[in-house]
C-alpha cells in the first residue's frame, strides 16, 4: 500500500486532530504532529474523536518544524493553503509524499509558504466561504 503522511503544523483543536487520525487510521497514512499543540496527546477528548483507532495510526509528534525535518527524509511535499497560487488537481501526489496543513486558525506560516510556493495548492472553494474545516 503507499504510504502518505500528513503533517499537522501546530493544530490547535483536539476533536480535528483525533478526526484526521481516524483517517490515517483508516487509509494507512501516518501522521506528523508539529508543535506546539493546543492540547495534550493524552486529551481525552482527542481519544474520544479518534475512538478505537489509535492503535491502528503511526503518530510522531515533534518540537517544531526543524525537528520534523531533521528527522525526516522529506522527498516530495504539498502545502495545503487557501492562498495557494493552484488547485490540488494540478499536483502530482507521489508514494512517500507529505501533505502539510496548518493551524485551523490561522494556516501554515507565511514565511514557510513563500519558501516552499511551488509546492502550495489550494482545494478550490466559493469566494463567500472563508475556508473548510481542518479534520474535513
Amino acid at each position: 500500500m503507499n504510504k502518505l503522511h500528513i503533517v499537522l503544523y501546530q493544530p490547535e483543536i483536539h476533536a480535528n486532530t483525533g478526526n484526521i487520525s481516524r483517517t490515517c487510521a483508516v487509509t494507512g497514512a501516518r501522521l506528523h504532529l508539529v508543535g506546539p499543540l493546543g492540547f495534550t496527546i493524552d486529551d481525552k477528548k482527542l481519544k474520544r474523536a479518534g475512538l478505537d483507532y489509535w492503535h491502528l495510526v503511526e503518530v510522531y509528534d515533534y518540537e517544531n518544524l526543524e525537528e520534523f525535518f531533521r528527522k525526516n527524509d522529506v522527498r516530495q511535499m504539498w502545502c495545503l493553503s487557501t492562498k495557494a497560487p493552484k488547485s490540488y488537481v494540478e499536483a502530482d501526489f507521489q508514494d512517500e509524499c507529505y501533505l502539510f496543513f496548518g493551524k485551523g486558525t490561522k494556516g501554515l506560516p507565511e514565511d514557510f509558504l513563500e519558501a516552499h510556493r511551488e509546492c502550495c495548492v489550494r482545494i478550490p472553494m466559493k469566494s463567500n466561504a472563508r475556508s473548510l474545516n481542518l479534520s474535513n
